[in-house]
């Protein structure tokens, strides 16, 4: 089992649907991570997106499974860190609850402990600014980094 796995969750004041389509629409994506980027939204399909300044992650799509899951590998295509495109797995969960929608979201096999805690305070970061864009709210300029 390998021990380096983020996890993070975040209740999210609107339903499952609504949470799900910013994992499936360009702009939506966009509006809570990432300046630019190309997104084919179907399994198999490959992302490539600024993240921050020069970050640029990418992967694919493995898994779309509306309104509850998505999965997609992830990777750092440039940037400082050490975690090559396709290296690593991010599954998004998205359960309804009686105030919206619980989203837990698992990264798995990261390379290192360091690359744990700076992807963990990144999908905190993003995860917030999500959750603001979900329910209706602006998350403004991404300040990250």
């Amino acid at each position: 089992m390998n021990a380096n796995v983020v996890t993070v969750e975040r209740l999210i004041a609107a339903r499952p649907e609504t949470v799900f389509s910013f994992f499936t629409d360009r702009d939506k994506w966009l509006s809570w991570m990432g300046k630019d980027g190309e997104f084919s939204f179907e399994p198999g399909g490959a992302y490539r997106t600024t993240v921050t300044g020069e970050n640029v992650a990418e992967g694919r799509f493995v898994e779309i499974d509306p309104p509850t899951r998505v999965v997609f590998t992830w990777g750092w295509a440039e940037g400082g860190m050490p975690v090559p495109p396709g290296s690593t797995t991010v599954e998004i969960t998205l359960e309804p609850v009686a105030a919206g929608t619980l989203l837990r979201l698992v990264h798995r096999d990261l390379p290192s402990p360091e690359a744990c805690a700076a992807h963990e305070e990144g999908w905190v970061h993003y995860v917030d600014r999500l959750a603001t864009a979900a329910s209706g709210g602006d998350p403004g300029p991404d300040d990250w980094m």
